[in-house]
């Protein structure tokens, strides 16, 4: 395969890696700069390529590989190693100490909201909350599942009037 073939096969490819790269990156510049990588070194590296195999799955495999490598060099930048006789590996993005106590009282409040939802709203939230399905909601209660819908609907209505002051903090 000569030079310009194999350039024009590249390009060819350059649409169907933009959304595998912004699935990779979660970012319109970042997917842009690794297709920019990843032309770069298949161009680079055209001599490995053997004609008559998947053009585009090498390609693929090259854009992948070269974000866990950056991925992989940035995650050890973020991390650096205390000297001390101790040597604490530390991640300098994690520092933030929490205090679950704050956790607590929430989880008290919300059961004691949902105690005091009327068993009629109650009980199809809880069933379900605990991943019941609503036909299932219905047949249970021997209920229509409209009122099924509708009393979940209350329930939750119900429990985020009682619980608004915790509207921001989560």
């Amino acid at each position: 395969m000569t030079a310009i073939d194999f350039n024009h096969k590249l390009q060819y490819l350059i649409p169907a890696l933009e959304p595998f790269a912004f699935k990779l990156t979660k970012d319109n510049a970042n997917a842009k700069d690794l297709i920019q990588e990843t032309m770069l070194k298949a161009f680079s590296n055209k001599d490995k390529f053997m004609a008559g195999t998947n053009m585009k799955a090498w390609v693929f495999t090259i854009m992948r590989n070269t974000f866990l490598t950056n991925y992989q060099k940035s995650a050890r930048q973020k991390t650096f190693i205390d000297t001390s006789d101790n040597l604490h590996f530390i991640n300098s993005t994690s520092t933030k100490q929490e205090n679950n106590a704050f956790s607590q009282f929430a989880m008290e409040d919300i059961q004691e909201a949902i105690q005091n939802l009327d068993d009629t709203y109650s009980e199809p939230f809880m069933m379900y909350f605990r991943g019941f399905k609503y036909h299932e909601i219905s047949d249970r209660l021997s209920i229509p599942i409209g009122t099924v819908k509708n009393r979940i609907f209350l329930a939750r209505k119900e429990l985020k009037q009682s619980l608004a002051p915790y509207a921001d903090r989560y």
